[in-house]
């Protein structure tokens, strides 16, 4: 069978986009075929920086015949509804349509529709044309004369403004040849943006710049190699990789790994070649933490460190694009030069934030408010943030606010997650102290990293240390979550406040946009909670930082009002808003009432609902069931592991024999009782033994008590799987009932009296789940 050779060749494409260009290339063209009749054995896409390849193998010659009948309306529809139908179908009148007859419903129109196939270069024709003008570049342009405006003429080339083909850089040449293997392949014809297709593409810019005929993916794979373009990115990544490790261990260094530079690099070059550049022993003093990440970012350069050691060298390395003649001694000159440049920057930031020490005096206030130790540098740095009154967010506050409300909740968290609350309060109030150093003012990307840096140079606990850092994770689905029971309590503080100050002055996502990145401070909470299985509602939290950002600063002793705060996030007093506040409130200070009274239950609710999403997002990604979390997930829940743990104890039973049966009872249960609750049947409020004839119906009754009391026990312990055994007692009575029992018996009372025994089976299983929601 035919293959497809597809390459666009344009000028550089950015490399965090190279990626999934290319898979956007596999799929809209291989959707495209498949829509069009056509048929493939295997697809495989390819991308350098220059270049997107399809490599398509075993593609049908031709589309298949298509014969189908469409169904129209009766003949003796009005006459709008006939044209409409003809219109739809093709047809030019009505005469061109076949009358069929239904005993039922009569005479109606069909229409006999053939098409024939269409050979796969005509499909292909007109495919890629269409893909290239709607391909979903992050960010596209225009180039050449004729992306001038409509109606003016260029060098003799007519202006077509926005109707010019758009690409993410000038598209240079298309290849596009189809055939089988033992065939000489054709060039599939077509023009897109002034460009025609063709069978002839070109090397790397500098070693093979001449033009190249290929025919197909074969000979192109080894003709681009001969011409120093390596097409597979993953080889490319393990060249770059090995030849980075070997040039390393050859001058007694090893490589510190980078898999996202690694990524990066790689889409950087179509001949990668490694080399050793160096700078300075002086600029070692800078902390690693800082070297890396300006010679990451700067020069897309690997670090390395001496062989079986920690620190790092004075060398790194480069991956260049080209062989050069000297060996590359020039290009790392080049690139030590500008690292150099960098590193001299990093080393005045690092030297300046040492020695830039503030007016102690100015900030004494700020250092009581929390207690820091003015003669430490970091303590200093937070009294300075609080001191300037750096703004969070207009509607927010400041980031000595922030950092206040953080503490405190930090300190509530720290007891549910095997933290020392001291320890919890006090890297909390110095998450934020590095943002007012020069070097993160520089390398916003070292926030965190250089908090930690200064406490562990300060002498603090390495517990709030790593919690400096750590506090910000996860920042993405690849990072990974705090583990220390500290860094747990200051993370979880530091998103549940986002979230919760964002509801409340209601800049939540909307769609698409999230500019606050309040999906990903979710997503944070969920991850944290589940990966550590930390076993809590978030709810109180919620509730207690929601009514922390209405009530904002108490008119008299704050610390009081916070305190009944704290006291309410323990005791749960939120689940009936504000209940036990407004008690104390009045015994404490009447101002206090109005302000505890003006919190809005709907936004807590808003957010655990929120949240729910987002668990039922994470958790289908994690290849749960939809139906499942569905049936489990209360408007109420928000203990994330005990709902994942309801999931998980639900899907090993209904795997089960005695699950899958108990689940088509429980739902005959269900939808007889929905049936009889839509004709308003009169249900017994509860089952009376006493009407209770057949033996089945007896045996339901007991089984019934046995599992709702065994079930709602092992729901107390949090103990699902037991819950799920405790259930599946029913399955045999409900079975045996359904076969023996006449549900809608002649005697009102008997049918009352086993209707309500349906809805007792219902409200036992919906201690566990909601099996209504459930498919199968």
């Amino acid at each position: 069978m035919p293959d497809l050779l597809l390459e666009l060749r344009s000028e550089e494409i950015p490399a965090r986009m190279q990626r999934k260009a290319a898979g956007d290339l596999k799929k809209m063209v291989t959707d495209g075929l498949v829509e069009a009749g056509l048929t493939y054995e295997a697809a495989r896409e390819y991308w350098t920086p220059r270049r997107l390849v399809l490599d398509l193998r075993g593609l049908t010659a031709r589309s298949r015949d298509v014969h189908e009948e469409r169904k129209g309306p009766s003949t003796k529809a009005p006459e709008q509804a006939i044209q409409g139908f003809l219109r739809s179908a093709g047809l030019s009148s009505v005469d061109e349509a076949h009358i069929h007859t239904d005993p039922k419903k009569g005479d109606f129109y069909v229409a006999h529709i053939s098409k024939p196939g269409r050979a796969a270069e005509e499909i292909i024709a007109g495919l890629i044309p269409s893909i290239l003008r709607s391909f979903p570049w992050p960010k596209e342009m225009r180039w050449g004369a004729a992306s001038g405006p409509k109606g003016q003429t260029y060098s003799g080339i007519a202006g077509l403004g926005g109707e010019t083909l758009r690409w993410v850089r000038p598209l240079q040449s298309i290849v596009c040849t189809f055939g089988p293997e033992t065939e000489e392949p054709v060039v599939v014809d077509f023009e897109v943006g002034g460009i025609r297709s063709g069978n002839v593409t070109y090397g790397h810019r500098f070693h093979a710049p001449d033009a190249i005929t290929v025919r197909r993916f074969g000979d192109y794979a080894a003709k681009l190699e001969a011409a120093k373009v390596v097409i597979d990115a993953d080889r490319r990544k393990e060249i770059i990789l090995s030849d980075a490790r070997n040039l390393a261990f050859a001058n007694g260094l090893d490589l510190v790994e980078d898999e996202g530079l690694l990524e990066e690099v790689s889409g950087l070059v179509e001949w990668p070649v490694v080399l050793l550049g160096e700078f300075e022993q002086d600029f070692l003093a800078i902390p690693p933490e800082v070297i890396r990440l300006t010679i990451r970012a700067n020069q897309k350069c690997f670090v390395t460190r001496p062989h079986g050691g920690e620190a790092l060298s004075n060398r790194f390395v480069v991956t260049a694009n080209v062989e050069a003649t000297d060996g590359g001694r020039e290009i790392a000159h080049g690139n030590g030069k500008v690292v150099r440049a960098r590193l001299s920057d990093a080393l005045y930031f690092w030297k300046t934030d040492q020695a830039d020490l503030p007016d102690l005096d100015q900030l004494t206030a700020s250092a009581e408010k929390f207690g820091l130790d003015l003669k430490k540098p970091l303590d200093q740095r937070m009294a300075r943030l609080d001191h300037l009154g750096v703004t969070f967010h207009a509607k927010l506050g400041t980031q000595g606010e922030r950092v206040e409300r953080i503490r405190r909740l930090a300190q509530e968290i720290a007891p549910l997650v095997g933290a020392d609350p001291e320890l919890a309060a006090r890297a909390a109030v110095l998450a934020k102290a590095d943002l007012t150093t020069e070097i993160v003012g520089e390398f916003p990307e070292l926030q965190g990293a250089m908090g930690r840096k200064y406490a562990l140079l300060q002498g603090e606990s390495p517990s709030v240390a790593a919690a400096i850092e750590e506090h910000y994770k996860p920042q993405g689905p690849g990072d990974s979550v705090p583990t220390d029971p500290v860094s747990i309590a200051v993370a979880l503080a530091d998103k549940l406040d986002t979230l919760t100050g964002f509801w409340v002055i209601d800049e939540k996502p909307t769609g698409s946009k999230d500019p606050y990145a309040l999906r990903r401070a979710a997503l944070g909470v969920i991850r944290i909670i589940l990966e550590n299985e930390l076993n809590f509602s978030v709810d109180p939290l919620n509730d207690v930082q929601v009514l922390r950002h209405q009530v904002g600063a108490s008119p008299s002793s704050p610390d009081r009002l916070n305190a009944i705060l704290s006291a309410a996030a323990r005791d749960g007093m939120f689940r009936q808003p504000a209940r036990g506040l407004i008690a104390e409130a009045k015994a404490e200070a009447p101002e206090w009432l109005a302000l505890v009274e003006q919190h809005d239950p709907s936004i807590s609710d808003d957010l655990r609902a929120f949240l729910q999403d987002r668990l039922k997002v994470y958790l289908r990604d994690n290849g749960m069931r939809h139906d499942m979390i569905d049936a489990v997930i209360a408007p109420e829940a928000c203990n994330l592991l005990a709902i994942v743990r309801r999931v998980e104890a639900l899907g090993s039973f209904l795997a089960t024999d005695e699950g899958k049966n108990l689940l088509a009872g429980a739902k005959r249960a269900a939808n007889i009782l929905a049936a009889e609750e839509k004709r308003k049947t009169v249900i017994a409020d509860s089952v009376d033994p006493s009407l209770l004839r057949e033996e089945p119906e007896k045996n339901l009754l007991a089984a019934v008590n046995q599992a709702e009391k065994e079930a709602g026990q092992a729901i107390q312990n949090e103990d699902f799987s037991a819950a799920m055994l405790a259930l599946s007692v029913l399955r045999e009575p409900v079975d045996s009932f359904f076969e023996q029992v006449l549900v809608n018996d002649p005697d009102e009372h008997v049918r009352a009296n086993r209707l309500a025994l349906l809805s007792r089976i219902r409200t036992a299983t919906d201690q566990v789940a909601d099996f209504s929601k459930i498919a199968g």
